[in-house]
């Protein structure tokens, strides 16, 4: 059996995990290709236009595993281990994907508030006819994966925050800046032009007193909070908030966001992105806010 999982959205919300995972378990997993023109367009074509350009880029890879697999796995994301809520969008993921693809959807609902991650994933393995056992030892050694790769990972930032060259930290969901095609290259374009780009996603762990002192309703407000107030304990000389166009979430939160670098006198840009976003544009606002610095 093949489990299509497409490589947009909430895939990057635990990366690595879920391919690991199924894996383990003994079933093929099959990922939709890095994001392309194409992939995006067929996107476009299937969703609602109203919605964001984030959700856009994931129904086209929804699209492009229809057919090539057994199952699409699309997980519902309501709440963390924080009790805190994913994006509104997320909820409806499966019940829109069961009506743009054919393939059979497999699905479950991961909610915190009610229901322990590890049993949720333990009642998803029963559907595929795995016992609860198998299914916690193919969640550990998971787990374990998880670990050694995003190890790997911190000895990159650390490399990063050594580095001589001036240095800017990029703030979006992980979808955004992990995706090189939606970000337009964004990371290579300051590369060129001398900077040492940090996603924010690379600073893993938080010190007690870089604490969120907000009270989030979402769990990306406040992790993206914590890792700015984390960042800043570096020499950081400018910041790039990256948004998706209708991104709701993203309109509350990027206020939030700018307070944290005016208070330490850093410079902010804020970036929109949509399936229209040209890349001579975005290299101009780059290449004027490069200077100011």
């Amino acid at each position: 059996m093949t489990i299509g999982i497409p490589q947009g959205l909430i895939h990057f919300k635990q990366p690595y995990f879920w391919e690991i995972f199924f894996n383990n378990l003994g079933f093929e997993v099959l990922l939709s290709p890095l994001t392309n023109k194409e992939i995006v367009e067929s996107g476009v074509n299937v969703a609602d236009p109203e919605t964001c350009f984030s959700n856009k880029v994931y129904w086209g890879h929804l699209v492009w595993l229809d057919g090539k697999c057994d199952f699409i796995f699309v997980p519902r994301l309501k709440t963390n281990h924080e009790k805190l809520e994913y994006c509104p969008k997320f909820f409806a993921l499966p019940d829109l994907a069961k009506i743009i693809v054919k393939t059979p959807i497999l699905t479950k609902t991961f909610d915190e508030r009610k229901q322990r991650f590890v049993r949720s994933l333990e009642k998803l393995g029963a559907r595929l006819n795995k016992s609860s056992r198998e299914t916690r030892e193919a969640y550990e050694l998971s787990l374990l994966k998880v670990k050694e790769l995003k190890e790997k990972e911190k000895q990159n930032f650390l490399n990063k925050i050594s580095s001589k060259k001036p240095k800017i930290v990029l703030i979006s969901h992980p979808y955004n800046l992990f995706d090189s095609y939606v970000n337009l290259r964004i990371e290579e374009k300051l590369k060129k032009l001398g900077i040492e780009p940090i996603f924010i996603d690379e600073i893993d762990e938080i010190e007690p007193g870089n604490a969120s002192k907000i009270d989030f309703h979402w769990e990306f407000g406040k992790e993206i909070i914590e890792r700015i107030n984390e960042v800043l304990k570096h020499k950081i000389v400018g910041a790039v908030q990256i948004s998706s166009f209708q991104c709701g979430c993203d309109a509350v939160l990027k206020e939030f966001v700018e307070k944290e670098f005016r208070l330490k006198k850093t410079p902010f840009l804020y970036i929109i992105i949509d399936e229209h976003t040209g890349e001579a544009g975005l290299q101009t606002r780059l290449e004027a806010f490069v200077d100011t610095l």
